[in-house]
């Protein structure tokens, strides 16, 4: 059954990854609109309702193995849907396995060192799911399309020189491949609306009184540059799409679609990772034993002896049955979730 299912999520996700070494052209090659037969969204709720609690499963397990992290990486324009996608993605698992973070303006401390340094900074520990609303990603889209921002990083006349851009990507590729061979596991995801639905989107945030603050005057002048954008974004994916840390394209324009492919991209990076619950050794196993018997001694006139256990069937334990050292008990984690 599993096997099952993770055959059908990699089947689902497989029209939306970018092919390492392909040559990506947006609007050519990936639909805003595609919804994969899904017709309606309340189809898509349910979609997402079952991959939400996958997530909620893999992630405990993620956190009680402590090896692997994942890290998730969010990028799209403005109005893309990427803290929607974050919120309802993310429902069912445990916060505290958790860790967001978005990226503004690059501070002056943050200006002082490379530019993958504040990035470095929020990576995720083992056993946890990083986000990055927003992510180094940046250095090749943003500051390409605003190239003053690059003056403002203070690099040294050799760095400036070359192909700063080509350059970077290699960096970043390297970074990725670092971070994969030690046990962090990186799901890139570009949500790819089209301008159309941006434009409906802006009005709304316009419109809406409780939206008004979403809104501000820099995100109709980002607009204006969305050719400039599409194309940073085509050649960001084409060079930076690899074995061990690929794009995913997310068609943007139906929001619960956008989440359901989230969901199913990050349930296939865990279902590949199969995060196990740890086994203990025999001797905990019997230490384990030992401490239940005692807890049972302690237990009140009239009362079960193991509430839990006799409330199992097949436990063995409803009658009063003596403890049996358990093979199948996992530690538990006191760090995360």
């Amino acid at each position: 059954m599993a096997d099952d299912r993770a055959e059908r999520i990699a089947e689902f996700i497989e029209p939306l990854r970018v092919a390492p070494g392909s040559e990506v052209h947006l609007a050519r090659d990936f639909d805003p609109g595609y919804k994969a037969g899904v017709r309606k969204k309340k189809d898509g709720e349910e979609l997402l309702r079952s991959g939400t609690e996958l997530l909620a499963d893999y992630q405990r397990r993620l956190a009680a193995q402590d090896t692997y992290g994942v890290l998730v990486c969010l990028q799209a324009l403005d109005a893309g849907g990427k803290d929607g996608t974050i919120r309802h993605v993310m429902s069912g698992v445990n916060p505290q396995g958790v860790r967001v973070t978005a990226f503004k303006v690059p501070s002056a401390e943050e200006l002082d060192h490379d530019y993958l340094w504040r990035y470095a900074r929020h990576m995720p520990a083992r056993g946890e799911i990083g986000i990055f609303n927003r992510s180094h990603y940046e250095e090749v889209l943003v500051v390409r399309v605003h190239p003053e921002n690059l003056r403002r990083q203070k690099l040294p006349a050799a760095a400036r020189k070359g192909d700063v851009w080509e350059r970077r990507y290699r960096e970043i590729n390297d970074w990725e491949r670092y971070l994969t061979d030690n046990g962090f596991r990186i799901v890139k995801l570009f949500l790819n609306m089209s301008k159309e639905e941006q434009r409906i989107r802006f009005l709304k945030r316009i419109d809406v009184p409780e939206r008004n603050w979403k809104f501000s005057s820099a995100d109709v002048r980002e607009r204006a540059r969305w050719d400039d954008y599409q194309w940073a974004f085509s050649h960001m994916l084409s060079a930076t799409s690899t074995e061990w840390a690929p794009w995913y394209v997310l068609p943007a324009d139906h929001k619960w679609f956008t989440r359901i492919c989230a969901a199913a991209v990050l349930a296939h990076t865990l279902i590949d990772i199969d995060p196990r619950y740890p086994q203990v050794s025999d001797e905990s196993r019997k230490q384990l034993a030992e401490a239940g018997r005692e807890l049972e001694r302690e237990a009140p006139k009239g009362a079960a002896a193991d509430p839990y256990a006799a409330s199992v069937p097949g436990s063995g334990k409803g009658g009063g049955g003596k403890r049996k050292h358990s093979g199948g008990r996992g530690k538990r984690s006191g760090k995360k979730g």
